[in-house]
């Protein structure tokens, strides 16, 4: 059982190890983008399926609350959490359309939309990219395998190259972490962490 513990984690330090040695400036690019979009007043819209949408709850408690300092609150919304509006849009005109409707209410020109998916073909992550993209809304994604059709429709796409859903997942997780940590040190600034 130990060996086994050990190839999993093995492979994941090794899904981790390809995604950030390719792709460790386009992590700090999104968080730039993101805080950059804070700076204007814009804010940030998050959303996924299953473990993707616990993942952009998460994302979006850091932010709201705090990850590191005691600071102010910034203006992020997990898509996933209202079941009145998700299950409303779900009955009315379809389940492909929960997210995409949320953004045509709540966003705005400048803000940042963070779509999270394993495949990158959940039909109602495309239609919320391609929803934001007609708002003038800049879109990330945090993808897995190939980025499917998602993938076209981000201004940047952050694929993890693995086709496992634990292992991108798991990924996906320190991405949003770092981003968190990098998008509050820019917002608010310690000027000696060291004293």
């Amino acid at each position: 059982m130990t060996d086994r513990i050990s190839a999993i984690v093995a492979d994941s330090l090794e899904v981790k190890r390809r995604f950030f040695s390719e792709h460790a400036a386009d992590v700090h690019r999104a968080a730039q983008m993101i805080t950059d979009s804070f700076k204007a007043n814009g804010k940030l819209l998050v959303f996924g399926n299953g473990g993707s949408a616990a993942d952009a709850q998460h994302l979006a408690g850091e932010l709201v609350n705090r990850f590191l300092q005691e600071r102010k609150a910034l203006p992020a919304i997990a898509l996933t959490t209202d079941g009145g509006v998700l299950t409303c849009i779900a009955n009315d005109t379809g389940f492909e359309n929960v997210f995409a409707r949320q953004i045509e209410a709540l966003g705005t020109k400048g803000d940042v939309c963070l779509a999270i998916s394993t495949s990158g073909t959940s039909p109602n992550v495309t239609a919320a990219c391609e929803q934001a993209r007609r708002q003038g809304m800049v879109v990330i994604g945090l993808l897995g395998r190939d980025g499917g059709k998602v993938a076209a429709l981000c201004d940047l796409a952050l694929i993890v190259p693995s086709d496992d859903t634990q292992r991108i997942q798991e990924t996906h997780n320190l991405i949003g972490h770092i981003i968190c940590e990098l998008v509050e040190g820019e917002l608010f600034p310690v000027e000696d962490r060291e004293q």
